[in-house]
């Protein structure tokens, strides 16, 4: 499908049914595949043919739907996982494991920072933190000789930071190792991460892709493009014999485009487990043949509601690249220059009980933990998920108390504002 444009991907992308076969993806909701024969089943096993033998590890129906976000990045080969979690999990502990070094974004997601800096540490992976602002020489000097990644997040959640790629890349490239870029708020129909550099993109496709908030799941796509075996050194995982594999050198086996996607399914996958289900990836397809389509309505809903809130003397600060006058939007232009995406964090004069008092008034924005949804939804960091954080803590964290965090749906963007507008009146 790399020939077709991307409205065209997200419709009829990852399957082509032959005559007489489903218009829509079959869901192959089975455990297990039946072969004529052990050899047949064999070939499999020792990865010399395609096919699929149990659905912990590969399922038709998630490769088909992988294989359209796969067309959508450019990229050429994917995977999906149970969570958007997983999927950066996999993809830094695909390469990244006990005695090992990550650079990472300090503007990441706060799940992912706590993935990186807690959990993979206690697996023995250290994190050096540097800034999504950082410049060539900052860059530089966090790396170690034991660095085997870089991360980043295309549009931060919920800092809403835009990464610099193509200088993040470029850094990763000169000390010989990949970039991995999160590109779930921002998607492919308003940034496709390979074409400036990156190496692995993930997604938390629980986000836009689904757009819905009925299924949880993520997605890891291979660039296909970072050379293993010139960096072999680093990478033996991919580069030299598995014997949990008989042998197999996947760098070898199965070239730049392949080797990554291969062993993040035959280890990792295999190993835990954290698979979608064929129902899920079957939901997931039905919020991807609208991707296109939702997209810009969530980001001129995002942009309208910035506008207002930039305007309204109760607001202290708004977040929001696509504002001329915002920190990062001359990266925004360079990086998405049909629109970011729908979500707008903005601070309210009062602080924590401002934000509490403008939430309870809300009518049609509803107070949830979820982002990127054909719904509106908010949520005050410091009344729920930094709920025991002080302010002066919160400060510290860049968490302002009166921060809210607002996730524009579909629905009118007028209606959006009236009720903003009511519900700020509602504080004195």
């Amino acid at each position: 499908m790399s020939k077709y444009r991307c409205e065209t991907v997200c419709v009829q992308g990852g399957y082509t049914p032959g005559n007489g076969e489903p218009r829509q993806i079959p869901i192959i909701q089975s455990t297990t595949f039946k072969y004529a024969t052990s050899e047949d089943m064999g070939k499999l096993f020792d990865l010399e043919t395609n096919g699929y033998f149990y659905s912990r590890l590969q399922n038709p129906t998630c490769d088909a739907v992988a294989a359209k976000i796969c067309a959508l990045e450019g990229g050429t080969a994917a995977m999906l996982t149970s969570s958007g979690q997983a999927a950066n999990f996999f993809a830094l502990f695909n390469i990244c494991t006990n005695g090992c070094h990550i650079v990472a974004s300090s503007g990441i997601y706060g799940g992912t920072f706590n993935l990186i800096s807690v959990t993979m540490a206690k697996m023995g992976v250290e994190v050096t933190f540097v800034s999504p602002d950082a410049d060539d020489e900052e860059l530089d000097a966090a790396f170690q000789p034991n660095t085997r990644a870089v991360f980043g997040e295309t549009i931060a959640n919920p800092a809403l930071t835009v990464l610099d790629i193509e200088r993040f890349a470029k850094a990763a490239h000169r000390h010989g190792v990949p970039l991995i870029v999160d590109n779930t708020f921002a998607t492919p129909i308003n940034c496709r991460p390979f074409e400036w550099g990156a190496d692995i993109v993930t997604h938390s496709t629980t986000k836009y892709i689904d757009g819905h908030g009925s299924t949880v799941g993520g997605v890891i796509v291979d660039g296909g493009k970072f050379d293993w075996m010139a960096h072999a050194e680093k990478f033996p995982g991919l580069c030299t014999p598995d014997e949990s594999y008989h042998g197999i050198t996947y760098a070898q086996r199965f070239g730049k485009e392949g080797a990554f996607i291969t062993k993040c399914t035959a280890q990792l996958m295999r190993d835990f487990g954290s698979s979608q289900s064929p129902q899920n990836a079957f939901y997931l397809n039905l919020g991807l043949e609208s991707l296109h389509v939702r997209i810009p309505r969530h980001c001129e809903n995002a942009q309208a509601v910035a506008e207002f809130l930039e305007a309204h003397p109760k607001v202290t600060q708004v977040n929001y690249c696509g504002l001329p006058g915002d920190k990062y939007h001359a990266l925004a232009e360079k990086y998405l220059p049909h629109g970011s995406c729908g979500v707008v964090s903005f601070e309210l004069n009062g602080g924590r009980d401002a934000a509490q008092i403008f939430m309870k008034h809300l009518k049609l924005a509803s107070i949830e933990t979820h982002v990127a949804d054909a719904h509106t939804c908010c949520l005050n960091p410091a009344t729920s998920t930094h709920r025991q954080m002080t302010d002066a803590q919160l400060a510290a964290a860049g968490i302002p108390a009166g921060l809210v965090r607002l996730s524009c749906g579909l629905e009118s963007k007028e209606d959006l504002i009236a009720d903003l507008t009511q519900a700020l009146e509602a504080i004195d």
